[in-house]
């Protein structure tokens, strides 16, 4: 029994000197991590905001009719361009059942004046040759009957507006067309032929008919968050993309900033407006939305590292540089603006040095 026990055991030993053997072979067959390296580089670095949002006319005009009634005929459609004073659309006076019964009970009581001081006036003219009334009584009751000739033809005109909208005869009958109050295209026609409009008055903002702009002036409008807000200053340039439009960037000049901030889901928002400058045969329509780069801060020219080359170790920054093959020793650096990508290098480092990656960077 003991004799058994005792090749056991050296099986054992055995066993495990053979695989200490084959651990160490195994580890001296492995191959050495060799570290890739990159040199710093001179490039521009921009430090730079987004702003989110759309272009569109600096000035859009919503044309509103000057009478109530139907719109009969629409004289363009969007896309078209107009002149001031163009016609743009026509409508037809419904006029009110009340102004209507007053314009004409009006004409009926002139009507009755007038008939009334004509035979006033015819015999106090034939009194005046019989010497019974004085030159100035006469006088007056002629005043009375001229009075009461303009108050019908007052009258007469009062009920062709209520019932027209113009005067009987007039050349131009302005106030059933709807004109063009600025230059420009039209954007949009929301309303169609036989629907009901309002006029625009103190009351009532009134129908929009038609919609102008002029489109050879177009401003970028959009947001900022709050916390870039502060670093932003009226008079910075812009560079502007269009989403509609590929591999073209519009050149922009901040013009507004607002005083005031809106809560837009869960953050504040300030609202910008900048200038956009147009390039020769491209089209840009209304709405189209839009990204604005805003450069806050730029350094050109500059030594600058990748930022996933850098360690972070207590509130300061270092790099490993290579001082021979595969020879590394650490060095602490002094960065400077940074862009999220690359880095400014202040100083630490030279063009020439070769900055070990690190194993997190080099996996990405």
């Amino acid at each position: 029994m003991k004799k058994v026990l005792r090749i056991i055991l050296l099986l054992l030993v055995l066993a495990g000197f053979a695989y200490t053997l084959l651990y160490l072979y195994r580890k001296d067959q492995e191959k050495p991590i060799v570290y890739s390296t990159e040199e710093p580089a001179v490039k521009d670095i921009y430090k730079k905001t987004v702003a989110t949002g759309s272009i569109v006319p600096r000035q859009e005009v919503e044309v509103k009719p000057r009478v109530s009634g139907v719109l009969t005929e629409i004289y363009v459609e969007p896309g078209a361009i107009v002149k001031k004073g163009d016609r743009l659309a026509k409508i037809t006076i419904i006029p009110d059942v009340v102004s209507l019964n007053n314009a004409e009970n009006r004409v009926k009581t002139a009507e009755l004046t007038l008939s009334n001081s004509k035979t006033e006036l015819e015999r106090n003219s034939r009194m005046l040759e019989a010497d019974i009334i004085t030159e100035q009584e006469f006088e007056r009751v002629e005043l009375n009957y001229e009075l009461a000739k303009e108050e019908l033809e007052t009258a007469k005109n009062n009920l062709d507006l209520v019932r027209e909208g113009a005067l009987k005869g007039a050349v131009n009958k302005s106030n059933n067309l709807v004109v063009a109050t600025v230059s420009g295209m039209v954007l949009d026609v929301p309303v169609k032929v036989g629907a009901s409009v309002i006029e625009s008055n103190s009351f009532n903002p009134g129908t929009a008919i038609i919609t102008l702009a002029d489109m050879n002036d177009l401003i970028f409008e959009g947001t900022v968050d709050e916390s870039e807000v502060g670093k932003i200053k009226e008079g910075m340039d812009l560079k502007i993309k269009v989403g509609a439009i590929d591999n073209e960037r519009f050149a922009g000049k901040l013009e507004f900033i607002a005083p005031k901030g809106t809560l837009t889901d869960g953050t504040i928002q300030f609202q910008i407006k900048a200038s956009v400058e147009q390039k020769e045969g491209i089209f840009i329509r209304a709405g189209y939305s839009a990204n604005a780069e805003i450069i806050l801060d730029e350094r050109k020219d500059v030594l600058a590292l990748n930022e996933g080359l850098i360690l972070f170790e207590e509130g300061k920054a270092f790099v490993e540089v290579e001082t021979g093959e595969q020879e590394f020793e650490k060095r602490e650096l002094e960065i400077g603006l940074s862009d999220g990508i690359y880095v400014e290098v202040l100083k630490g480092l030279d063009k020439a040095d070769k900055i070990k990656v690190q194993e997190a960077y080099g996996a990405r």
